[in-house]
């Protein structure tokens, strides 16, 4: 076991000689130190001696005390043998020998001079103590009341001593009384204070990118000031893959520091690389120096030009004007110079489209040069290549995918497939009239069609599957109504703004038999004169069927009835497609004043339709029977009356009546009577009534006047031209006593069929002579508007009052008397008008004048008169 072993094993409270004492702790420190130096194999002795300098004279002698009476212990005669060697070399060496670490601080410890001296603290300021450093300053410094030599000021071992391995401060101590010299060195440790310092903050290395692998590039190493481990550098390079570090040592052992290639250089990829190079010294703690290595790599022309993309992705719209930029193209070429300058140039443009599109050979810029269309291509494919100037030239190459996108520039398309047109007027609705298809070659939203239909119309639009729909009848048809309609489908896409276009679809009507003929009015009052000649046109039938072609075909015949005895078709008969009516034979009003039928209209409709319309005849009256006289008692039939008259009479006296009747009917039958001039002068003695036909006198009766008188009157009807008959009076004049009791007045028998007419009021003719034209014709056109809202079938119900209108004035009473059955069918009686407006002309003397008053002295001016005669229907 070593010294110092022996030494650390022992028990230090136990052999140390200041158990409570500071020394103590140096003295434990010692014994740590030493085995500390044991293990890195420092020489013992000399770092025990640099220890053992520390303790004092009295302190060295009690360590030597403590060994002694530790003799018993096995260790002891070796620590013993190693202290006693340890003092002969320090009385050999005649001089104190301190050790301090520079940049100690000030007050730091260093030695007890005065002890070590062997001088007392008494002693020193008596005897003038006095520290010369030898012009190294006040670094140290004695204090003269403990005698320790501590640190004054900063020591720096590089500025005393620079790189030297020894450096030390020597001081000279010098006493009085007596005079003493004594020599002190202070050794100055080293400690790591300074870093390791290159001499560039960084260093650039030019290398070509050509370079080949393993090449060496020197660089400059660093230095540090300290010294010995402290100033042992070793180099470390920052990771990288291109370079690595050789520090190898030259033959007069110097570092020689290298960057070693060992991958090959692209300045493309790395036109420079930064590298940070470390020096470390080996102090503890260790310090480190750094410089920065800037690589830059030389170029050679070894790169295509690269565009920024493979390919480039570009829309454009359609519509792009000429000259519009579509893409401005950068390829970059990472050589320098020539080698990295780039033109382009365009290869080809797919499909078709190589005037479409520009390139500029300097700057890259793509300009629309034509007309796009999204319709046509919907892509194009350019081909483009960048060439740099380099020798050899090196190219490279891009694809740009230019995308149209579309603009609402085309107008939708209508297609209309008809499929059942024309459509019956009876078909169900839902039933599917036409397909319509519409179509956009624009795309997205500008291609989606929406359809509509005109508005207020029997069809809907059905979609059925994408653009296409289904024209659908909504409702129900009436071609009478509507018989064809004129659709208008639009189509309107959802661009914006939108466009539209529409399509005309004519669905016809066809149409069914849904119609019956109708005539205008259920009712027609026809006047027909008669003695008309067979065959004679009298009206016209018309009835309207709202269908069309065969169903609107109609044809007419007649309803068969019984007139009377006599079937119908006797005496009309109905042109079937005309619908003229024809009298097959002269009619007689005397005979059939009114012939009522039913025309039948029917169409050639499957199942055909027809409907009736109601014709009424009146067969108006001609002036073609002249007046009748008729038979008296005092006369004969033929005309002649013979009549006595008393002479005792008065002016006034009714001597006779002529009565007489016509056929006819109207003013026809309206009959007046005159005195005609007669022999025997007479004509001054009677008058006639002009409607009464009533034969006075007119003054009283003398013996002058003749005893037989000879009355000639005629009877004149109003017809055109007037028929006449003449009736003969003989009046025999007589004295009163020869005179008949019975009255002259009663010409006619009681038992006679005429006689019933003699009393039919005479003031009902005369009313009916004055009735106004104008009033008859305004009950003319009431009779025809309640005629024309009769019923057309003739059944049961009972008819309107019907209108005659007379063309003359005639008997009224043999008219009365006259009551033919007109036969159109089964039902009560029906009642027939007749009105007379005669316009009488202004009498021919005073006495006519009163005669008209005295039929009708309660009437002024003109007076109406209606007479209502029942007619009776039957078979």
């Amino acid at each position: 076991m070593s010294l110092f072993a022996a030494m650390f094993s022992l028990n230090p409270d136990k052999y140390s000689p200041f158990p409570r004492e500071r020394d103590s702790i140096l003295f434990h420190s010692l014994c740590a130190e030493q085995w500390r130096t044991q293990q890195d194999g420092t020489d013992e002795i000399s770092r025990f001696f640099l220890i053992w300098r520390q303790f004092s004279p009295i302190r060295k002698d009690r360590v030597f005390e403590m060994l002694y009476s530790s003799r018993g212990d096995p260790e002891a005669p070796h620590l013993l043998l190693s202290l006693t060697i340890l003092a002969i070399w320090k009385v050999g060496s005649g001089q104190v020998h301190y050790s301090v670490l520079e940049e100690a601080k000030h007050g730091t410890f260093v030695g007890r001079i005065a002890q070590d001296l062997g001088l007392e603290l008494e002693e020193l300021v008596p005897r003038l103590f006095q520290l010369d450093s030898k012009g190294r300053g006040d670094l140290l410094e004695v204090n003269l009341q403990n005698g320790i030599l501590f640190v004054n000021s900063r020591i720096d071992r590089e500025e005393l001593c620079g790189r030297s391995a020894e450096c030390s401060i020597h001081l000279e101590v010098i006493v009085d009384r007596p005079l003493q010299v004594f020599h002190v060195d202070v050794e100055v440790k080293d400690i790591n204070d300074n870093p390791p310092v290159f001499s560039l903050r960084e260093q650039r290395l030019r290398i070509a990118e050509s370079k080949q692998l393993d090449s060496r590039f020197p660089l400059e190493g660093a230095s540090d000031a300290d010294i010995e481990e402290n100033a042992l550098l070793t180099y470390r390079l920052s990771q990288n893959e291109y370079f690595s570090l050789d520090s190898s040592t030259n033959s007069k052992q110097i570092k020689r520091l290298s960057l070693i290639l060992k991958k090959s250089l692209d300045r493309e990829k790395t036109p420079e690389l930064n590298l940070l190079l470390t020096a470390t010294d080996g102090g503890k703690p260790e310090l480190t120096g750094i410089v920065q290595l800037l690589v830059q790599v030389l170029d050679v022309n070894d790169n295509d030009p690269e565009f920024d993309q493979s390919e480039y992705k570009v829309s454009l719209m359609e519509n792009a004007a000429k000259e519009a930029l579509v893409i401005k193209l950068n390829a970059t070429d990472r050589d320098e110079g020539v080698n990295g300058e780039v033109t382009y140039s365009l290869m080809s443009v797919k499909p078709s489209g190589r005037s479409l599109f520009t390139l500029d050979q300097n700057n890259g810029e793509v300009r629309v040069n034509g007309t796009l269309d999204y319709e046509e291509n919907k892509f194009y494919k350019i081909e483009v290549q960048a060439t740099d100037k380099g020798t050899p030239p090196m190219a490279g190459h891009c694809t740009v995918w230019v995308e149209i996108l579309d603009t609402n520039d085309n107008v939708p398309e209508v297609t209309v497939t008809s499929l059942s047109l024309p459509i019956r007027e009876d078909t169900q609705p839902s039933t599917v009239i036409a397909l319509i298809s519409v179509s956009d070659r624009d795309s997205g939203v500008n291609g989606q069609v929406t359809c509509s239909l005109t508005p207020q119309v029997p069809f809907k639009l059905v979609s059925t599957f994408k653009n296409y729909y289904s024209l659908v009848l909504d409702s129900a048809l009436d071609r009478e109504t509507v018989p064809a309609y004129e659709l208008v489908v639009t189509a309107r896409d959802g661009g914006s703004p939108s466009l539209w276009a529409t399509a005309s679809v004519s669905v016809e009507v066809a149409d069914v038999n849904d119609n019956a003929p109708a005539f205008p009015q259920p009712e027609y009052t026809v006047f027909v004169k008669e003695n008309n000649p067979p065959g004679c046109h009298i009206f016209t039938v018309s009835a309207r069927d709202a269908d069309a072609q065969e169903n609107a075909l109609v044809s007419y015949s007649l309803v068969e009835r019984r007139v009377g005895y006599r079937a119908l078709s006797s005496y009309v008969s109905v042109h079937a497609e005309s619908g003229k009516v024809y009298a097959l034979q002269p009619l007689d009003h005397e005979e059939l004043e009114l012939l009522q039928f039913q025309v039948s209209a029917r169409d050639a409709g499957v199942p055909p339709l027809g409907s009736n319309v109601t014709l009424q005849v009146f067969v108006l009256d001609e002036n073609d029977n002249a007046p009748a006289l008729l038979a008296t008692r005092a006369g004969n039939a033929g005309g002649t009356v013979s009549e006595l008259l008393p002479r005792s009479v008065g002016a006034g006296h009714v001597v006779a009546k002529v009565r007489a009747v016509d056929a006819d009917s109207g003013y026809n039958a309206w009959l007046s009577y005159e005195l005609q001039p007669a022999a025997g002068g007479s004509r001054g003695l009677f008058r006639v009534g002009l409607y009464t036909g009533e034969i006075s006198t007119t003054r009283v009766l003398d013996e002058a006047d003749s005893p037989r008188h000879r009355l000639l009157v005629l009877v004149k009807d109003h017809g055109e031209p007037a028929l006449t008959a003449t009736a003969t009076v003989l009046v025999s004049l007589v004295e009163s006593g020869q005179a008949p009791k019975a009255s002259s007045r009663a010409l006619v028998g009681p038992a006679s069929p005429e006689a019933a007419l003699v009393g039919v009021n005479v003031y009902l003719i005369i009313a009916i002579c004055v009735v106004s034209s104008l009033l008859v014709l305004t009950l003319l056109l009431y009779t025809a508007l309640r005629c024309s809202a009769m019923p057309i079938e003739g059944a049961c119900a009972p008819c309107k009052p019907t209108l005659v209108c007379s063309s003359a004035v005639g008997s009224w009473s043999h008219s009365q008397q006259r009551r033919h059955r007109v036969c159109s069918g089964e039902g009560p009686p029906k009642t027939d008008l007749m009105a007379f407006s005669p316009s009488l002309p202004p009498g021919p003397n005073k006495e006519e004048e009163g005669e008209r008053q005295e039929a009708g002295s309660s009437y002024r001016g003109q007076v109406s008169f209606l007479q209502i005669s029942p007619i009776r229907k039957c078979m």
